[in-house]
Order: C-alpha cells, then structure tokens, then sequence
C-alpha cells in the first residue's frame, strides 16, 4: 500500500476529504518527527514504540583490506512492536 491508497482508505473510513486526511497525517507526522526530534519517546497502544537510541562508538574492520575504522557514535530510530502486533505475525 503506498501512500496515496493509504490516504484514499483512511479518508474513507473517516468520512473526510482526501486533502483533509493528508493534512491530518502529515502534521501527524510532523508532530512525531518532532517529538522523536527532542528525545522522547512515542508509543502507540496495540502498535508500539518508537525511540532513538544512541549507537556507542565501535571498532570496523574491512574484511578485504583488513583496516581498523572507528565508527563514531549515531543516533538511531529503533521501533518495539507491542505484543498484540507480535501475535499478529507469528
């Protein structure tokens, strides 16, 4: 499902227009990159939580050369289902 059919289903269900739908998603969206912007947390009942996680700097190394590389530290958007979801696909 892309995101056109996305907003065609969500507008139907919802009985709003197709732009009103894409307004209401996109500032959604933009509210949840915010949030994930400064730091916290955004948990979804029955989905499940999205957090950005600090990757601590390691030691790569290249399997053809064989040189050491330090990757230096990152910050990472990790996502834990909720066990509803989980039981879902199992």
């Amino acid at each position: 499902m892309n995101n056109k059919e996305f907003t065609s289903e969500l507008s139907r269900r919802l009985g709003y227009t197709t732009k009103d739908t894409s307004d209401i998603i996109s500032a959604l969206l933009t509210e949840i990159t915010n949030q994930l912007s400064d730091g916290n947390a955004i948990s979804a009942q029955g989905f499940g939580t999205f957090e950005v996680r600090k990757k601590a700097e390691r030691i790569s190394v290249n399997p053809v050369s064989k040189i050491r590389m330090l990757v230096p530290p990152k910050l990472v958007l990790s996502f834990k289902p909720s066990p509803g979801l989980k039981d879902k696909f199992k």
